[in-house]
């Protein structure tokens, strides 16, 4: 049975306005569903040439749509009149074909295509539109990864021709269905927020707009709908959801971009765990219906303390094991000077087991401790297990300790056979954390473990509310300043503010934040005192928070929420390390969109209109 698509009536109307018409030649089915059973049945296809080919009297065209390629032959012998047509058509001319399905020979079906086993014989052939040469060649997938990715992007329009590209789109088109079909039967209003808002300076910079009916005043895009939503919930929407478009000028990486989509979810009268299980749920339901990864389920939870002490981050892959090890009270008991003085300054000594490491040729241990010592590590001290016996290693820092206490250090460090345990000591903790928490993912990907196939989502608890920045030597908001503190920590915020425990979480995939959210402070004294610890006068609370402080004492409820990327998740189903290519239309590095040209100059008379003047930066200052 074929399946034929609903058509646009204007393309009807073409004809009649004086331009090339679809009358006759209309879809009457896509490329790509055509299948065994349709033998025999008159069909017309519209699409792209994705291949041409001529041998001796037969030329083939495979023609693409948006569901897939077919083929279509041109037989001299049985339609000559159509062969010079079929030669003159170019890749990525735009079709109409009419013919008739059959088989293929017995001996040429194509396993690849899910239409392998059939063609379309044509009978007649409309070229709608040429193409001109292109700057890369759509149907070449094999070498896309040669093409420059600013010339993809340039040309993007073509890029998302190719079926990979669709694809992808249509992967998120699916994925944001499913995200709204869920949300909406958990009892969730889809409500859109201003994407015109005030600038509140705190976190990534804003891009502003000036307001053109009085210059100086700016408007700013949203980093996200964080203090609209908390409105709604004191205006009694209870639930509330939105695929959210957020804007943050910072630098980009492979997983950041300076505009994205997240799902933005809050909800009122809630406990942490009833945002939890609603973060949990939606996750499970989107994977799982759309992605043929294993997700072990439920989500291990960590609080923030149990990641850093355990795998050195609050961003843990839990594909693997390899946690580390502290060695502290070991090492302060032996004669080590590096590991004593390191414990005498406050810090620590933790080790981390590189299976298989003891096959490490000297080069690739030199190799290792340059990557530590790029990550701040002053060095990398190694013991080479050959056996897990005192007698059976090789370490140079092994004459520091008694046998005794070799032992208790592979007992600790599960050691095995031709392990390599990689020791970092250091004055300060972040150091040791952040160096064997890369060691370890880095481990984990010459081993083997960060297995592609695996989806291994965990959640990250009770984030301190505050963080001291030793530049600026001030306090700085761990998640954002709306975060609400436990209760029995309150009393913190006056004694010792690096103890104020927070009641947030991250959602965490394959060692990346996937999505992260708090209950939110609903009480305008603790707000007051929150942005008083960030060094925000009471002034500048009023100018910039005003209208959240004053809805504060209207009778908010207690409410919390989350956000969950939406590019990022996509990035997980699709195992893409480029945010760039789950986006139809990126940016590139700075911000710059080579397709529009973009950033762009405007003329005076616009500057002129909104009371601006360009002050152009010194070349040395020029970013």
């Amino acid at each position: 049975m074929i399946r034929p698509l609903i058509s646009l009536s204007i393309l009807g109307r073409d004809q009649h306005q004086g331009g090339i018409g679809l009358a006759n030649w209309k879809r009457t089915v896509n490329c790509g569903v055509l299948t065994a059973s349709d033998s025999g049945s008159e069909v017309v296809l519209n699409g792209w040439v994705h291949r041409q080919r001529t041998f001796g009297d037969l030329v083939f065209i495979d023609l693409r749509d948006r569901t897939g390629l077919v083929q279509v032959v041109v037989d001299a012998k049985e339609a000559p009149e159509l062969v010079t047509k079929a030669n003159a058509c170019k890749s990525e001319f735009v079709l109409s074909v009419r013919g008739a399905v059959r088989r293929r020979r017995e001996g040429t079906e194509n396993a690849q295509l899910n239409t392998g086993e059939i063609e379309v014989a044509a009978a007649d052939i409309e070229i709608l539109n040429s193409a001109r040469n292109l700057p890369f060649t759509v149907s070449d997938e094999e070498n896309m990864r040669l093409v420059d990715e600013t010339l993809r992007v340039k040309f993007r329009y073509l890029d998302l021709r190719r079926p990979k590209m669709y694809a992808m789109l249509e992967l998120r088109h699916n994925a944001v269905k499913r995200i709204r079909d869920y949300m909406s039967n958990q009892g969730f209003l889809e409500i859109e927020t201003p994407i015109f808002t005030k600038s509140t300076p705190e976190g990534a910079r804003d891009y502003l707009v000036p307001y053109r009916l009085e210059p100086g005043l700016f408007y700013a895009l949203p980093q996200s709908p964080q203090q609209y939503k908390q409105l709604l919930m004191v205006a009694g929407c209870e639930r509330y959801f939105q695929i959210a478009r957020c804007f943050r000028d910072e630098a980009q990486r492979a997983d950041r971009v300076p505009e994205f989509t997240q799902l933005d979810v809050e909800m009122s009268f809630v406990e942490q765990e009833d945002v939890l299980q609603v973060i949990e749920g939606m996750t499970i339901d989107v994977v799982s219906a759309l992605s043929p990864k294993k997700m072990p389920t439920p989500f291990p939870r960590f609080s923030y303390d149990e990641s850093m002490r355990r795998f050195g981050n609050d961003k843990p892959d839990i594909r693997f094991a390899l946690e580390l090890v502290d060695l502290s009270e070991l090492a302060s008991q032996s004669e080590f000077s590096v590991f004593r003085s390191a414990l005498d300054a406050g810090g620590q000594v933790k080790a981390v087991r590189y299976p298989g490491g003891a096959a490490l040729s000297r080069k690739e241990q030199d190799e290792l401790q340059n990557f530590c010592k790029e990550f701040g590590a002053k060095g990398l001290g190694t013991i080479i297990v050959h056996e897990p016996t005192p007698t059976g290693i090789k370490s140079a820092i092994s004459k520091f300790f008694s046998e005794e206490q070799l032992q208790q250090l592979l007992n600790l460090c599960e050691a095995q056979p031709n392990d390599l345990i990689c020791i970092i000591a250091d004055p300060k903790p972040k150091v040791v954390a952040n160096v064997l928490s890369r060691l370890r993912n880095e481990i984990g990907t010459r081993c083997g473990f960060r297995d592609p196939s695996v989806l291994a989502f965990c959640i990250v608890t009770d984030f301190p509310l505050v963080q001291w920045d030793e530049e600026t030597q001030r306090w700085d908001a761990e998640h954002h300043p709306f975060t609400m503190p436990y209760e029995d920590h309150l009393p913190y915020f006056d004694t010792d503010p690096s103890k104020i425990r927070a009641q947030c979480y991250d959602l965490v995939c394959n060692g990346q934040e996937s999505g992260s959210g708090s209950i939110r402070v609903h009480r305008p004294d603790i707000q007051s005192k929150v942005f008083d610890l960030l060094g925000i006068d009471r002034e500048t609370q009023q100018q910039r928070f005003g209208h959240i402080l004053e809805a504060f004492s209207y009778g908010a409820p207690p409410h919390g929420g989350f956000a969950t990327g939406i590019d990022r998740l996509l990035m997980n189903l699709l195992d893409e390390p480029n945010i760039r290519e789950v986006i139809a239309f990126p940016k590139m590095g700075l911000g710059y969109d080579p397709m529009m040209d973009s950033p762009s100059t405007v003329d005076d008379a616009q500057l002129k209109e909104l009371g601006l003047s360009i002050i152009k930066k010194e070349k040395s200052q020029a970013k």
